[in-house]
């Protein structure tokens, strides 16, 4: 299993984005090792820019040195630093600028050379000079333990940051980032997401152009990156894609191009993941032209490049990618970076019926990631392996790859790498003729899939009803904006008119034909006016899609008709199982069973009812003048008229069917008023007992034993214990039974 078969799981080394699990550099050449500087208290002190022409220098990768200009140290110490705390807590000052160099130096160092990092960072908190930033120098500690795979060092350090002023996010993002490292990644997440709301106050929750300047917007990247890593190991890849690009604004409102690389990288995955090919082609581009001239920065961009190809299936283009990436990384040093990407090109081997060349590609990898203790990339790496071994029929050394990668996921769920897990096992026993144990695979890796598409759609469809919410509302403001023109051409027209008999006064001889002209021009202008007026306002009260009336005009005849006392009958009518149209065969069937199944309810009812859309795939029918004993069979027309006959669409006909909710009022036999809204409560509960008892039927309240209004109210509250002690008779009108055919059921 590789990096572009895990689109909600990518890994990356210092916390700048969503990345590859197998760990590549965060920003500028992460392998090169700082240049010792004389008296700085030892080999591996990092050099540091300085003088008034350093900040226009940046780094070079493959330098002896390690360069970059003052804002972007500022930046990098960023990411190290506490976000706001929640309530009245302090906030952790900013350290000074050669610190900020330092520590940001320091923790893309110590990704590869997580001792000796540590050694330089004690150094530091050691000095007096730095005496007021000890909680940045504990974090970048913290940090660099994470990288070391020191857990128990990694609690200590956030404990302690917990109880001090301004750490609490800190240590919430320590703890994030070692969950993240141990395969955690809904917990990782969870933790990701408190810290970002500390961050809150200060932070922009959406998008912007500049970041506040009390802001850690690193920080609040960082936790960005550990949400939608979540997000897409649950299969919700809309949130992800959500969260990315408010990452990728952050980046780059910072001017930082090698984060908005890494975001753009992260995006083009997701994108591919969605099968969204020309997004994904789109931001892979982008990627490579932010990484030109770094070799970690290039090396990052190849490795997207083979994950976008390995979700196509082009298995020659993600081998040659994932070689270029490898050199690139060799070229920029880090034995951790090298054994990661050897991580993806085993899997690129497997692929490619090299399983041999894979497995001691793997034996060489696995001692160098289990020196750092990262345990995320331990079982990938060794799930590889067992597919390796599966290949080479080594079936027992595989079971023990298989049980020890089950070992390292205990606790963390994560149905879309499980899945995939069990797909490639699978897939390598059937090679090998093990059908019963691949059978035994496949089974399970469907549960798995189905619940993950699942996820992705239930996310996808919350983020159509956000955008159609926003949508909606600007429909109303530029409604609201129509009819404030109208109002102010009105106004314009009085003051025409009044300049009309100023004039008539002054010019009494030609005022007579003067003022014909003009009243004429008045009376055609309110004419027009009004006639727009009641368009815009039949507008308003109207359905676009169906044309029937919509809740606003329902209310206008409520508050005509029923202020006092509601009377007539009430029908809520509800299509059956309409989700299921809508998720088998897209919107468009969705809308064409809608609208179809509205022109048979208003064919169904009398020319005086008043047929609404209540909202979705709910309607509600007002009969006023129906007598009681004639409205059971109203129900019974539109029961059977809806559902006779299939519905029309695109995707081929459909059977549609309707449950119904209906009752007369007032309320026999008491004959108590009821104000409109409680009418259409108590329709609605009818509806609901006859959903509830299998859809396809009419419910109708026949009696209801309540002496008073207090009754009625104690009713409403349990509704299906008044049916149940029969204090409130229903009646049950039964739906057309489906047709014997198999074409007729769609």
């Amino acid at each position: 299993m590789g990096a572009g078969d895990r689109p909600g799981r990518h890994r990356d080394v210092h916390g700048q984005g969503p990345w590859p699990q197998q760990g590549l550099r965060r920003r500028g050449d992460a392998g090169a090792r700082p240049r010792p500087v004389a008296g700085a208290g030892g080999p591996h002190r990092v050099r540091l820019a300085s003088g008034p022409g350093a900040a226009g220098q940046s780094a070079r990768p493959g330098a002896g040195g390690a360069r970059m200009t003052r804002p972007v140290a500022a930046f990098l110490l960023a990411a190290l630093l506490a976000p706001l705390l929640g309530g009245t807590a302090a906030r952790a000052a900013i350290p000074d600028r050669a610190l900020d160099a330092q520590l940001a130096q320091l923790d893309r160092y110590g990704y590869n050379e997580p001792e000796k990092a540590a050694q330089q960072l004690r150094a530091l908190a050691a000095d007096p000079a730095h005496a007021g930033q000890r909680l940045h120098l504990d974090y970048a500690l913290g940090r660099n333990a994470v990288y070391a795979g020191h857990p128990e060092t990694v609690r200590r350090i956030a404990s302690d940051l917990e109880q001090r002023p301004g750490g609490q996010p800190l240590a919430r993002m320590l703890l994030a980032e070692l969950q993240d490292r141990q395969g955690q990644t809904g917990r990782s997440g969870d933790m990701a997401r408190q810290a970002l709301e500390a961050l809150a106050p200060p932070c922009p929750a959406q998008p912007a152009q500049t970041v506040p300047a009390d802001c850690d917007a690193r920080v609040a990247l960082q936790a960005l990156r550990l949400i939608a890593r979540a997000q897409g190991a649950r299969g919700e890849y809309a949130f992800a894609d959500t969260s990315l690009r408010r990452a990728l604004a952050l980046a780059q409102a910072l001017q930082d191009p090698t984060a908005a690389g890494v975001m753009m990288g992260s995006l083009a995955v997701n994108s591919q993941v969605r099968d969204e090919t020309a997004t994904a082609q789109q931001w892979m581009a982008q990627a490579w032209q932010t990484a030109q001239g770094d070799a970690a920065a290039m090396s990052r961009a190849k490795m997207v490049e083979s994950m976008v190809a390995s979700r196509r299936g082009d298995r020659s283009q993600q081998l040659a990618a994932l070689e270029e990436a490898l050199r690139l990384a060799q070229q920029s040093g880090g034995r951790r970076d090298v054994a990661l990407l050897q991580n993806n090109l085993l899997d690129a081997y497997i692929h490619t019926d090299q399983a041999a060349k894979a497995v001691q590609l793997a034996r060489l990898a696995l001692p160098v990631v289990q020196s750092y203790n990262d345990q995320t990339v331990e079982r990938t790496l060794r799930h590889n392996l067992s597919v390796a071994l599966v290949l080479q029929r080594q079936f027992e050394p595989a079971r023990r790859e298989i049980a020890r990668v089950l070992e390292l996921a205990q606790g963390d769920f994560d149905p879309v790498r499980r899945a995939l897990q069990l797909r490639e096992l699978g897939e390598a026993y059937a090679k090998v003729g093990q059908w019963k144990e691949a059978l035994r695979l496949y089974h399970e890796e469907r549960a798995l899939s189905a619940e993950t598409a699942r996820r992705n759609r239930e996310s996808s469809l919350q983020q159509l009803r956000l955008k159609y919410d926003s949508e909606a509302r600007q429909r109303d403001l530029e409604l609201l904006r129509r009819e404030q023109t109208l109002k102010d051409r009105e106004l314009g027209n009085r003051r025409l008119a009044q300049y009309v008999g100023v004039g008539l006064a002054a010019l009494l001889g030609l005022s007579l034909i003067l003022m014909g002209v003009m009243l004429a021009r008045v009376r055609e202008a309110n004419r027009k006016l009004k006639a727009k007026q009641s368009l815009l306002r039949a507008q308003s009260e109207r359905d676009p899609l169906t044309d029937l009336a919509n809740r606003r005009h329902f209310l206008a005849v409520m508050d005509r008709h029923a202020k006092d006392m509601f009377t007539g009958a009430l029908l809520m009518i509800d299509i059956d199982h309409f989700k299921h149209v809508n998720d088998r065969h897209g919107h468009a069937a969705g809308d064409a069973v809608i609208v179809e199944v509205s022109r048979r309810i208003a064919q169904a009812v009398r020319s005086e009812d008043l047929v609404v859309r209540w909202g979705g795939e709910e309607f509600l029918v007002f009969a006023r003048n129906v007598a009681p004993d004639q409205l059971q069979l109203l129900a019974e027309r539109i029961l059977f008229i809806v559902g006779e006959q299939p519905v029309q669409t695109a995707a081929g006909a459909l059977r549609v069917t309707c449950s119904i909710g209906f009752a007369h009022f007032p309320l026999p036999p008491a004959q108590l008023a009821l104000h409109w809204e409680q009418a259409v409560n108590w329709a609605d509960m009818a509806l609901y007992t006859a959903k509830s008892q299998g859809r396809n039927r009419a419910r109708g309240i026949v009696t209801v034993e309540a002496g008073d209004a207090q009754a009625l109210i104690q009713i409403e509250a349990d509704f299906d214990a008044a049916c149940s002690s029969e204090r409130v008779q229903l009646q049950t009108l039964l739906g057309p039974e489906p047709p014997e055919t198999p074409e007729a059921a769609h």
